[in-house]
């Protein structure tokens, strides 16, 4: 390969590594060609970018962009698939899906919310990741949720809640 292709091949992943704030590090090596074509399709149905790229070029991608963790850069042996995604924990669920079938891929490490996970240990962590519209979503819940217990009880006890006005207003006589 020339220097120029090269040279291609990494701006590309460094233009990827910009636009997809998530991407997982994976190994799908032993994945025959009707397996990586179901992943692959898994994967555009999703909305998550499959990427296999030699680990040199992926490196030089990374410190382009400063994401270079040293950690994660240790993990940049064997074959190498990246998994970009919007959503951090997209690409975590589509790998416990697809292992229902086969044992790969393998999570070899993570950049998820600018934070690095290594190792396939995590995958239950990351599938637990909340995204930032269901975190919105949990607040907005919880902020609703005692406005609403506080009008309930004042429309469903409002005759009570004059009884026991009344009541104390006469024995005060």
């Amino acid at each position: 390969m020339k220097r120029e292709e090269k040279t291609i091949i990494i701006n590309s992943l460094a233009e990827k590594l910009g636009q997809y704030p998530h991407f997982y590090v994976t190994d799908i090596e032993a994945l025959d060609a009707s397996q990586t074509a179901q992943l692959r399709r898994l994967c555009f149905e999703k909305n998550v970018k499959l990427v296999v790229a030699k680990n040199t070029l992926f490196t030089k991608a990374l410190e382009q962009v400063d994401k270079a963790d040293a950690e994660l850069v240790a993990t940049l042996k064997g074959s190498t698939s990246i998994m970009f995604a919007e959503t951090g924990n997209v690409p975590a669920k589509i790998i416990k899906e697809f292992r229902e079938s086969c044992d790969k891929p393998v999570i070899k490490a993570a950049y998820v919310d600018e934070c690095v996970y290594i190792g396939d240990a995590n995958l239950e962590a990351l599938v637990n990741i909340k995204s930032r519209e269901e975190l919105i979503g949990d607040i907005i819940a919880l902020l609703q949720s005692p406005a609403k217990n506080v009008v309930s009880a004042l429309k469903s006890s409002g005759g009570k809640v004059a009884g026991i006005v009344k009541t104390l207003s006469e024995r005060a006589e």
